[in-house]
């Protein structure tokens, strides 16, 4: 039985910017609103923190900056993943040297392979040992999806501990959970259906609304199943909100509106315009983030 990496929620961290930088100020105060919320896991350049724009250097120095200010209290993830498996493998284990405790693996994209590629890709990723791997499949953004049987496969590997899903496709999750039996974690890849996934069997959620609304998050993924249910519907129309426009345009708006960073994103993402802002201001209004 391989080790449960973390229950609950995991935030998908933004990175903030200013002026075409990291703003190191707006990140560790985007750190602390984790760690003080009490959230369970920080996954940093996750794609919702942009790493696809950001210099090797600034994927170090964020990936650090989340590890020696985490301080060890719950566990750091690092997104890894790429449509380079030889880049991902550096990549982990510069993450490793840095004491991140896992890697989260986006499926290739553009360059989108078989499921005899997708197995090859991650056995060659979870056999380098650098650090175990959490796969995460989101065929909305990648084109390509993890078919039931190619996670099952995968999910025989010592290294690979579990699967962030998001294709929304509740019964593939289903057989996906049937195959897999009680191999690998799966987390909701998609706020949505963070109690679905839950009710199933899931661990909880890999986060985007958390970045936000993280003590909300937390609660959700804590205690009764009938009180997830209740709060993930409750948020429906703010998660809806926050995906109207590519993630993570929308998510930064919302972060600026609480003044926690920026709205600032990176060529070719666009920030929202005025009218796109007052929507989801509405939404955060209704949620009550905001007043």
């Amino acid at each position: 039985m391989k080790k449960t990496l973390f229950t609950g929620c995991g935030t998908a961290l933004i990175t903030p910017f200013k002026n075409g930088e990291i703003d190191m100020n707006a990140l560790h105060r985007l750190i602390d609103l984790q760690l003080e919320a009490g959230i369970d896991a920080i996954i940093a350049n996750g794609t919702t923190g942009e790493p696809s724009t950001m210099t090797d250097e600034e994927w170090a120095t964020v990936l650090k900056t989340v590890v020696d200010q985490v301080k060890g209290r719950i566990p750091v993830v690092a997104g890894t993943g790429g449509n380079s498996t030889a880049a991902v493998i550096r990549k982990a284990r510069l993450a490793r040297e840095i004491g991140a405790d896992a890697q989260l693996c986006v499926t290739p994209y553009y360059n989108k392979t078989t499921q005899a590629g997708l197995l090859a890709h991650y056995q060659a990723i979870a056999k380098d040992g650098s650090l175990p791997v959490i796969v995460y499949n989101v065929p909305s953004r990648t084109g390509l999806n993890v078919l039931p049987e190619t996670l099952a496969a995968l999910a025989k590997e010592e290294n690979i501990i579990a699967v962030k899903e998001a294709s929304a496709n509740m019964i593939q999750i289903m057989d996906m959970m049937r195959l897999c039996a009680d191999d690998i974690d799966f987390y909701s890849g998609s706020d949505e259906l963070t109690a679905p996934m839950m009710a199933l069997g899931g661990k909880g959620v890999i986060s985007v609304l958390s970045n936000i609304a993280p003590v909300q998050m937390r609660q959700m993924t804590h205690g009764r199943i009938e009180n997830a249910v209740k709060m993930n519907l409750e948020f429906m129309p703010l998660i809806h909100a926050l995906f109207r426009q590519t993630s993570p345009c929308p998510v930064k708006a919302a972060a600026q509106m609480m003044g926690l960073c920026s709205d600032e994103v990176r060529l070719p993402l666009i920030p929202l315009n005025e009218s796109e802002k007052a929507a989801l201001k509405a939404d955060m209004e209704k949620a009550g983030l905001v007043c």
